[in-house]
């Protein structure tokens, strides 16, 4: 890639989740880089988001003559910070075992944004203008560099297994993956339920579609 070019997100599907609930999420903190671990309810959310992808693996093989060929995903790759991170291993427990868990590997890449000293305050209108370029945080991270960094790390995430990767990561990097998708980026992921990314052919005018389980 040459010096200045931006790297663009592989066009290949992936799951992504977010976190579940903290107890800054319910306060309507803004998080960013503070890590702050799940909390009760984050939990539950976890484990239901897992049954359900569970789920969805037994309905990949009651369809499938290969059940390995039929997995939604074949690895699990998390951001660092610890509600991800205890969010994507509370979904593997929930899985089938098959020949093992599946890989579970971290990304740095793929950490929530740096909102500097925004971070710990209340969420409000500065969200918005931060997404349009319009204001970065002291201290922080901008929506471009943030938009810049989650394809970087996506894309490290296809290098980690043969398949699909599920992503477990947080809300405003998704907002930059939308973004980076050509996709309204200031759209909302609530905490643990998976969506699947899949990119569209170009006979349907390319772009990605997201859909729930």
């Amino acid at each position: 890639m040459a010096d200045g070019q931006e790297e663009g997100l592989l066009r290949r599907p992936f799951w992504f989740l977010r976190h579940g609930q903290t107890d800054w999420n319910a306060r309507h903190l803004a998080q960013g880089r503070t890590d702050i671990p799940l909390n009760a309810t984050g939990q539950k959310q976890a484990d239901e988001a897992g049954a359900q992808l569970a789920e969805g693996f037994r309905q990949a093989a009651r369809n499938s003559q290969r059940p390995s060929e039929g997995q939604p995903f074949t690895h699990i790759v998390s951001s660092p910070l610890k509600r991800a991170h205890e969010t994507a291993r509370r979904v593997r427990q929930s899985l089938p075992q098959g020949a093992g868990p599946m890989p579970l590997s971290c990304v740095e890449d793929l950490q929530e944004v740096s909102f500097g000293r925004r971070e710990g305050k209340a969420m409000g209108d500065w969200y918005e203008s931060w997404i349009s370029g319009a204001f970065t945080p002291e201290e922080g991270e901008s929506f471009a560099d943030l938009r810049r960094r989650a394809v970087v790390g996506v894309n490290q995430a296809f290098a980690r297994g043969p398949g699909a990767p599920l992503i477990v990561a947080h809300g405003a990097l998704f907002r930059a993956l939308r973004h980076a998708m050509g996709l309204k980026a200031n759209v909302r992921l609530p905490n643990a339920v998976p969506v699947c990314l899949t990119p569209c052919p170009d006979s349907e005018g390319g772009g990605w579609r997201i859909e729930g389980l």
